[in-house]
């Protein structure tokens, strides 16, 4: 009987290890490994493997859920203030999560920043249906925005990324939309590289912040985890003129990823050039919400904002019946009285001048009869002959226009109206640099609003033309903060310099 035991124990612990054996492989081909590596500036591959492998995206699918968001900003479609109603199906949505509660009305810009630091899944499902009235027609939206893109092997069933049959997208297409978030909508792609920020509940801290700490140059982009998916990454780094963007799906753990991340940014920067145009990939197409993708008449935390031109003006059609001949026959009857009375009155010695003679020589317009009453609509309204007399003669005396040249009167001094200033103050600058184009005008501009986010998170970017050079301005600030931003620019050996109002 112990002998049996014994078989039975070590046949039980045979099983468990064939059970853990046959496991193994599943996770595996669960979330497979793919990689690419470009130059940011000229989009040329550096590095692929499994590339085009369609594999689950997870949350880096809230990068295009911010880039249709930053495209209908920027096009009217809704504002960054948009109070947006928090609906059922927002508030239901599993962590990682803002918190939302059905209900709830929150701003668009709060939702933008939950969804690209803390990578919140009812802040993407939110903003989905603020812009396209629901989720399904804001996935058929991502779908045109990621062919318009040239992401040709994508296709996305959700805003947040959360596991779905059919959910789908690959590495190269991954990286080609974080280039196009970089140079497509460069004002908001700070929220990428920000450890934390304020998300209109509370102060949320950023997914990808272990990397950003970690790897000198790095500035963005999004995280993505689930089971199916693995440890998912596009990150983004600048050192000097260079710019690398890379992707990594299915890794093991954050720190495995991270650790591959980084050593293929240094494949990266070993070859890519110091030196190299930019060339900027193309602006997409823009189509908006279109046909059944428009949202319903009140749907929740929605604005739309149509801008349409008349295309066709038709002509009123003419009144019908004997009403119309009537009013042309009095008026040619009253233009000729009244030409015949005005020639007659301007012959300075009371003769006939021979042009009132061929006048004269003109027919009499004989005009029909008119019925008592008229109804040309087959309505009430009645039309009296009475009415139809020919008007009053004209005065003898008819005084004509001067040949002669008249004073004007003086024209009244202008007045000078002072618009009220609706800036709150905010009547000052920096500069930061004269540069030699635009492209490092911006580039500085960003670099710095990167490093001083505190104090010129409020302030607009402006490029100035001028004849030494383009100047890098932020503009809209106090005369406090403009202090401030330039004091800590200078302790960091940043050239700054304060702009007054003028």
């Amino acid at each position: 009987m112990t002998r049996f035991k014994q078989l039975a124990r070590f046949g039980f612990f045979l099983a468990v290890i064939g059970c853990l054996v046959a496991l193994a492989p599943t996770r595996a081909q669960a979330a497979p490994y793919a990689a690419m590596v470009i130059d940011a500036r000229t989009g040329k591959v550096l590095h692929s493997r499994n590339a085009d492998t369609r594999l689950h995206p997870a949350s880096l699918t809230k990068m295009m859920t911010l880039y249709v968001a930053f495209e209908a900003i920027k096009h009217g479609e809704i504002s960054a203030d948009t109070v947006v109603t928090i609906t059922g199906k927002a508030a239901a949505e599993p962590p990682s999560k803002l918190g939302l509660r059905k209900g709830q009305k929150i701003k668009l810009r709060y939702l933008i920043r939950a969804a690209a630091v803390k990578s919140a899944n009812d802040a993407a499902t939110a903003i989905g249906i603020a812009i396209s009235g629901s989720e399904a027609a804001f996935a058929r939206r991502m779908n045109r925005t990621a062919k318009a893109l040239g992401m040709t092997r994508t296709h996305f069933k959700n805003a947040h990324g959360l596991t779905e049959s059919g959910h789908l997208s690959t590495a190269r297409d991954m990286t080609t939309l974080g280039r196009h978030l970089f140079y497509d909508h460069p004002d908001y792609y700070n929220l990428f590289s920000r450890r934390s920020t304020h998300a209109g509940m509370k102060s949320v801290n950023n997914t990808n912040r272990r990397f950003l700490n970690a790897y000198k140059g790095a500035d963005g982009i999004k995280t993505g985890f689930t089971n199916a998916a693995g440890f998912n990454l596009v990150a983004s780094a600048e050192r000097g003129q260079e710019r690398i963007i890379t992707t990594v799906f299915g890794g093991r753990s954050t720190a495995s990823r991270n650790a591959k991340v980084a050593e293929l940014m240094d494949l990266g920067f070993r070859r890519a050039p110091s030196h190299a145009a930019v060339r900027k990939p193309e602006l997409p197409v823009y189509a908006g919400n279109v046909g059944s993708d428009a949202p319903e008449p009140g749907a929740a935390g929605k604005t739309i904002r149509l801008i349409t031109a008349v295309k066709r003006s038709p002509r009123p059609a003419p009144r019908p019946g004997v009403a119309q001949e009537l009013v042309v026959d009095t008026q040619l009857a009253s233009l000729t009285d009244s030409i015949k009375d005005a020639v007659v009155a301007v012959t300075e010695d009371g003769t006939t001048s021979p042009e009132a003679e061929a006048i004269a020589m003109v027919p009499a317009i004989e005009t029909t009869p008119v019925p008592a009453a008229v109804q040309p609509f087959g309505g009430e309204a009645t039309i009296a002959s009475a009415a139809m007399t020919s008007p009053p003669p004209r005065p003898a005396a008819i005084i004509l226009a001067s040949l002669e040249p008249t004073a004007q009167p003086a024209e009244a001094a202008p007045e000078i109206v002072t618009r009220m200033s609706t800036s709150g103050g905010r009547h000052y600058a920096i500069n930061v640099g004269v540069l030699g184009t635009r492209y490092h005008a911006e580039r500085r501009l960003l670099k710095t609003a990167l490093r001083e986010l505190d104090t010129l998170d409020e302030a607009l970017r402006k490029v100035i033309k001028r004849s030494d050079g383009w100047h890098a301005n932020f503009v809209s600030l106090t005369q406090e903060q403009a202090d401030l931003a330039c004091r800590r620019l200078n302790a960091r050996n940043t050239r700054c310099k304060v702009i007054g109002p003028s």
